[in-house]
């Protein structure tokens, strides 16, 4: 089976099982996004959405995150890990975008780039969830399960593994297909336990799977 064939089949399948799979950070505005998967690196989406309510109390807009001072943002972010490094990218991307951008997200991927703190990872889900662009979000669960399934061999870099399934995903399907991934991730193709292969809805078109069973 080729891998355009493959991804179409786990497409469907997928939207089968998460039919309304979403981003599981809760914002309403594209800046509590960005801010909110800074805070979501080497932390669970569930605390962050706990945290950022304290953050957003306290500074309601951008322009109040902008004007904050440094260590109070820190003292509120510290749960999430890495509350100094966060804190500060946090800081200096409230400040561009009340300088430079009149207090608004930057829809231009490359723009997103730059902005302290923000990679690839973000930059797409940010144009893929706020902006309704085409996007990868390739996360932690997004390259083991496309390793896994088949749909890239190998490979591990972040980066790459987008590449990669550019190349056979459909634009318009990129942004929900990695958030399934996310659902079926934590659910079924887990990490720190053995997959639960035998109530997978891909267990008969995952190279995994079918290696296992030979």
């Amino acid at each position: 089976m080729r891998k355009k064939e493959l991804a179409a089949i786990i497409i469907e399948r997928l939207k089968n099982e998460y039919p309304d799979a979403t981003c599981t950070l809760e914002y309403d505005s594209a800046w509590k996004l960005l801010v909110e998967v800074r805070l979501a690196a080497q932390c669970t989406d569930e605390r962050v959405n706990m945290i950022v309510k304290d953050l957003y109390k306290k500074y309601p807009s951008v322009e109040a995150l902008a004007n904050a001072d440094v260590n109070d943002i820190e003292a509120i972010v510290r749960p999430c890990g890495l509350g100094k490094v966060k804190a500060r990218d946090i800081s200096k991307c409230a400040k561009i975008l009340h300088d430079t951008y009149n207090d608004k997200v930057p829809d231009n991927f490359d723009e997103l780039l730059k902005l302290p703190g923000v990679g690839r990872k973000s930059a797409n889900l940010i144009m893929g969830d706020v902006f309704g662009k085409p996007a990868i979000v390739t996360d932690t669960h997004c390259i083991r399960l496309c390793n896994r399934i088949g749909l890239v061999k190998d490979i591990y870099e972040p980066k790459k593994v987008e590449m990669e399934l550019w190349k056979i995903i459909p634009p318009e399907e990129g942004s929900d297909l990695c958030h399934r991934f996310v659902y079926h991730g934590r659910k079924v193709c887990t990490a720190r336990t053995n997959p639960y292969c035998d109530k997978c809805c891909l267990s008969d078109v995952c190279k995994k799977n079918i290696k296992k069973n030979r």
